[in-house]
């Protein structure tokens, strides 16, 4: 089964996602998902998202907490929770297509607007009900 880390990163009431490629033969091309990716050999899942994060926005976290895991046939996700302390304008996007900090309105919707795609887009639909989940626990 595949291993992957997802980062839940908040801040203003708002969470950073990011806007996939639209690369045929991607998992969920063009569509907005959580920043993360998938665990090397010997990795712990905490350990990855802090390595993804690095690799994917230039951001570094120092503490993150667990929310949950969400398994299904293919794919276990560990899914770990933290405020994004920089303005999205000291973020680097080294991963994807473009990201921005969605609304829980757009979360609700399952689509945001991109600037860069100049399109509405959908959110994934695990990533959709993995912030539907969050933002039902109030822990924020």
């Amino acid at each position: 089964m595949i291993q992957v880390s997802l980062a839940i990163l908040y801040r203003d009431g708002k969470f950073l996602f990011q806007l996939r490629d639209n690369i045929p033969g991607i998992v969920h091309p063009g569509v907005w998902g959580l920043f993360g990716g998938h665990l090397e050999p010997e990795e712990t899942p905490e350990l990855c998202l802090k390595r993804e994060l690095i690799e994917e926005i230039g951001y570094h976290v120092s503490d993150v907490i667990l929310f949950n895991h969400y398994a299904d046939s293919l794919v276990n996700r560990s899914v770990f929770y933290a405020p994004l302390t920089v303005d999205l304008s000291q973020l680097v996007l080294n991963e994807g297509w473009d990201m921005g900090l969605l609304t829980p309105e757009d979360i609700q919707a399952g689509e945001c607007y991109s600037e860069k795609a100049g399109m509405v887009r959908l959110i994934g639909t695990p990533h959709q009900k993995i912030l539907l989940d969050f933002m039902a626990q109030k822990l924020i």
